[in-house]
């Protein structure tokens, strides 16, 4: 009997043609397990491309809300962000996907699991590091990086065992897409030099296309996490996806980035992510109503390093335990409501409100109503600058009441 392989399938050339491989080069039973993370596609063709490619069984598993509610309100309420620029979508998946794979093994008594990552990309490790932690007696394999064939041996392979794929040689592009956001990548995209062309775009306008008439929209957040949309509350999955559609129809969250890959080479990636680009904006703008500097300071750290954690494939560790709870502790009272302006491929806040707030009117105004004692501004003034004050006459003073010194330094 042969020993059964649960594969995280997506429909696309790789895990199409993975099926085959699989199951004539290395005699597994396959399961093609597709997860639905806000993708829409039709599982009846999915299911039916999965069992023509010569997989035994083909499951489908609806973690769309999973998704939003554990892996990117989270991500949000960090103010994730890899190198400044991606939302990570592509990379709050793969820690989904692994779970559910784990458990499908499980269920159906398979001894391996598997996805169609490259050798050289960054999901590898993600897939690989999450199985290992969860379910460390679980094969891994990965045919792609195995096998060693380029994306048009792929292609040339598919045709010749007649595996219905979604690839032409005239469209070669790689995609990935979920709620947070799509990832396309190879074909002209590899050149950095080379704009990439419009029809590459499925969930954004261009600029020019995009309407001359602003949208202003309100998105209200309890304790750091998105619940309503112009004054109607909803559920996350059905909040991210109207944002999308009006996000998008103004042109916003299109990124082009040249970014470090784990492995340690640069890639160029374009991403789409109206919504995830939008609700990072209003987050971040309601948080600088409602933190105090040290917590901004180091919660842009945390930022930081929470990216890189996603990025780099360590979300199921003690490590993210930590930070998710400072996270959690810094979003208290991160409540209130954000208007935000969509024009032109742009998000912009341009209004801000919380109960919670830490601005003050009366202290911030300088009109009639500012209640600012500005006395006492001398007093602290004086305390303030005496370290400096200090340094100056033991440092950098040649003699009292001579001009100010500036050290070499060889001094």
């Amino acid at each position: 009997m042969a020993e059964k392989l649960v594969l995280a399938y997506s429909g696309g050339l790789d895990t199409c043609v993975a099926i085959k491989w699989l199951a004539e080069e290395r005699g597994y039973e396959v399961i093609a397990l597709h997860i639905d993370m806000g993708t829409e596609k039709d599982f009846d063709v999915l299911q039916e491309r999965a069992m023509a490619s010569g997989a035994a069984k083909a499951l489908w598993r609806d973690g769309k809300d999973l998704f939003i509610r554990y892996f990117a309100f989270p991500a949000l309420a960090a103010g994730a962000l890899y190198q400044g620029h991606y939302p990570l979508a592509t990379a709050l998946g793969r820690p989904l996907i692994s779970k559910l794979m784990v458990d499908v093994a499980r269920e159906e008594g398979a001894s391996a699991v598997a996805h169609g990552s490259t050798g050289k990309g960054n999901d590898q490790v993600r897939f690989d590091v999450s199985v290992q932690a969860l379910a460390p007696d679980l094969r891994i394999v990965a045919p792609v990086r195995e096998w060693g064939m380029t994306r048009e041996e792929e292609i040339a392979y598919a045709e010749k065992h007649k595996i219905p794929v979604p690839v032409t040689r005239e469209s070669p592009y790689s995609t990935d897409e979920n709620l947070w956001g799509r990832s396309i990548e190879c074909g002209v995209l590899e050149d950095p030099w080379q704009e990439p062309p419009e029809d590459i775009y499925e969930l954004t306008r261009s600029v020019k296309d995009a309407p001359d008439k602003p949208r202003y929209i309100e998105i209200g957040f309890e304790r750091g996490i998105p619940v309503s949309l112009d004054g109607e509350e909803m559920d996350g999955v059905t909040l991210v996806q109207r944002l999308n559609t009006i996000a998008g129809e103004h042109g916003v969250g299109r990124v082009d980035l040249v970014e470090d890959r784990l492995v340690g080479i640069k890639s160029r990636e374009i991403y789409e992510a109206p919504a995830a680009v939008t609700l990072l904006k209003a987050h971040e703008a309601l948080e600088h109503l409602t933190l105090s500097k040290p917590q901004l300071r180091m919660k842009a750290r945390i930022a930081q390093e929470y990216a890189d954690l996603i990025y780099n494939g360590l979300w199921f560790t003690a490590y993210h335990q930590d930070l998710a709870a400072f996270v959690q502790s810094s979003q208290r009272h991160v409540t209130g409501k954000v208007r935000m302006r969509l024009h032109k491929g742009q998000a912009t806040p341009v209004g801000r409100s919380s109960p919670k707030s830490l601005y003050d009117y009366s202290l911030a105004t300088y009109d009639k109503g500012d209640r600012f004692d500005q006395s006492s501004a001398v007093g602290f003034i004086d305390i303030w600058g005496l370290p400096v004050r200090v340094q100056a006459r033991a440092q950098l003073l040649a003699e009292p009441g001579e001009p100010l010194r500036i050290a070499r330094p060889e001094d």
